[in-house]
Parts: C-alpha cells; structure tokens; sequence
C-alpha cells in the first residue's frame, strides 16, 4: 500500500553536503510530488519533500537522507492508504 509522507530536513552545511543530498533525492524522484527548500543566512537550510509511495521506498530515502554527513532528517507518514 502506498502512503503519503512528509521528509523535512535540516542541512547544517549546505556547503558540505548539498551535492550528495541533491543526488539522493533525484534517485527517488518517481516518489516526489513536490519539494520546498528555504535557505537561511546562519549557514543552515530547510528541505520538506511530500513524498507518495511504499513504506519501503520512503523509509530507504529517509534513511539514505540520514546517512549524509550535515543532515538531520525527520519523516511524517499517513496513517491512511491511498
């Protein structure tokens, strides 16, 4: 069954770490409905992803999303099918 999830997170470095998360989430873009990035000035941006998809397919982005040295990631997930 499939799910509609939210990912936020939190690169500390963008400067750092930007690249690889970038890569990461296009790997999944067949999930990603939309995606809202805002930066700050203190060095530091904001990522939300709306994802729809198999729990698999969103707790592997979040997962690869959490590995990434400079991220912290967070994940909201219905808890109706669709």
């Amino acid at each position: 069954m499939r799910k509609i999830a939210v990912i936020s997170a939190i690169l500390e470095d963008p400067g750092k770490c930007q690249h690889e998360f970038n890569e990461v989430v296009s790997s999944f873009k067949g999930i990603i409905k939309g995606r809202m990035g805002i930066p700050f000035e203190e060095g530091l941006a904001v990522v939300c992803i709306t994802v729809v998809g198999e729990l698999d397919q969103i707790n592997s982005l979040t997962g690869k999303i959490g590995n990434i040295e400079h991220v912290s990631v967070k994940t909201s997930v219905s808890k109706k099918d669709i």
